[in-house]
């Protein structure tokens, strides 16, 4: 009976929360080892499952990097990456399109359904979603000491969304599942990093928050501590001194556009952690880092 009862203040202990975010839209960037190992893919499919029967909108979006490249290298192709970001010719953005469109995107919706979602796969290409520019990225010359335009190919960033087509299947009950690609103002396709667009939608949808799955535990000290709460205004600091470093950079970065963009609150979670979505969104602690205003 005690066991019983436990499992009834758990609930208790998240019905504030219920309460708080019924009607209200999360955006969720889904990736890392949780898109990979299969115990950790059912928890988030039962965590998506769950918050959309209690009455909170998600969007998932996706990425996929570690699939485009085993599948790149099974085409005879090498992946080459500048600064983090996949150079991407014509021969691969069509492996892209064709890994995160429809090899991992259909993945993830079956996933989904197959735990009692409604889930359905898009990318930004569909309905106008994502229209994006070519990235350009510059870097100094050791020759002329003047910067140079590095060319990445089809690779992009986000100009403008048009959240049209994810309203209304939020508004009917189903998970819209974003693979990160857009189309240029001349119809090119073009891949963009997954962070961005996952901060990208946010914004456009005015969502109660962003969630970004990692493979860390959050932002940590130098101790090794997890920030539970870090205020936007004390980022710089925390950049400055390195506490902030490498692939946490464009994450934070992401959290910092969305929250001048009327965003809630942003999340960084790490999704080795089963179940962490809930744990994070419905429990006092928390597990990772949230980022406020």
């Amino acid at each position: 009976m005690q066991k019983l009862i436990e499992k009834a203040e758990i609930l208790i202990e998240a019905l504030p929360y219920i309460r708080k975010f019924y009607g209200k839209t999360f955006v969720i960037k889904y990736g890392g080892a949780a898109q990979v190992k299969t115990s950790l893919k059912d928890a988030f499919a039962q965590d998506v499952v769950l918050l959309n029967y209690i009455g909170i909108n998600t969007v998932i979006v996706h990425g996929g990097g570690p699939k485009i490249s085993e599948i790149m290298k099974k085409m005879g192709k090498t992946p080459t990456f500048i600064h983090g970001q996949r150079v991407t010719d014509e021969e691969t953005i069509d492996i892209v399109e064709m890994v995160l469109g429809g090899l991992v995107n259909k993945e993830i919706v079956t996933l989904i359904n197959r735990h009692g979602g409604k889930a359905v796969g898009l990318t930004g290409k569909d309905a106008g979603l994502i229209r994006a520019s070519k990235k350009v990225i510059k870097r100094p010359s050791p020759e002329t000491g003047t910067d140079e335009i590095i060319d990445l190919g089809l690779v992009g960033e986000v100009e403008e969304v048009v959240p049209d087509v994810l309203v209304g299947l939020e508004r009917n009950g189903f998970i819209p599942v974003v693979a990160p690609i857009g189309a240029s103002a001349e119809q090119e396709t073009l891949n963009i990093n997954a962070d961005y667009v996952a901060a990208s939608l946010a914004s456009a949808l005015k969502a109660e928050k962003l969630i970004l799955m990692t493979d860390v535990p959050g932002i940590l000290d130098s101790r090794g501590k997890i920030l539970s709460t870090v205020k936007k205004k004390n980022l710089k600091r925390l950049f400055d001194d390195g506490t902030i470093s490498g692939g946490m950079i464009p994450k934070v970065q992401a959290c910092i556009d969305v929250l001048k963009n009327g965003v809630g609150k942003t999340h960084i979670v790490d999704g080795r952690v089963p179940h962490c979505l809930l744990l994070e969104i419905f429990t006092e602690e928390g597990i990772g880092t949230e980022i406020v205003r």
